[in-house]
């Protein structure tokens, strides 16, 4: 009876330590729809002059997991800071589909997987954030923190969440 427990409570141990050492920039939820990926750095010098800017380069890659089609209409994604973006219009994502929520202004397309947020000003600061995306109901879909020097090996202002 000993050796069991001894046993369960090494297993319990290592269980633990394994789950205390993991970095705490992923939140599981329970959601057919989770960020893939967000461009955080838009490539070149960062300027969100709505007309000769780079804030469309800018982007947040949000994935269908799920096997039906689900409706982005409603869904929030905020930043650390509050800075927010509600989708208002119908946006029908297909099983294994995704959009681009992108930076300034242009035209919203199912067919090209894209929502723009109408607003030139960059949401994804350069060096660190944390990203939520909330269902209509207001229940958390999906949260990732970042840092870029922890985060973006190669540098290229894009990190990967969900494969």
């Amino acid at each position: 009876m000993r050796i069991r427990f001894a046993l369960a409570a090494s297993v319990t141990a290592a269980t633990l330590a394994v789950v205390v050492a993991a970095p705490a920039q992923a939140t599981e939820y329970s959601s057919a729809l989770k960020i893939k990926g967000v461009q955080y750095d838009a490539p070149g010098r960062d300027s969100n002059n709505c007309r000769t800017g780079n804030t469309r380069d800018e982007y947040l890659t949000i994935k269908n997991y799920s096997r039906t089609t689900v409706n982005l209409k409603g869904y929030v994604v905020k930043d650390a800071t509050g800075n927010r973006f509600a989708f208002g219009s119908n946006h029908y994502l297909e099983p294994g589909d995704y959009v681009k929520l992108r930076g300034g202004h242009g035209t919203d397309s199912d067919a090209n997987n894209v929502v723009y947020r109408q607003n030139c000003n960059f949401l994804w600061n350069n060096d660190k954030d944390t990203i939520y995306l909330y269902k209509p109901s207001g229940a958390h879909a999906d949260t990732h923190a970042y840092t870029k020097s922890r985060d973006d090996r190669d540098g290229n202002g894009y990190i990967t969440f969900h494969g």
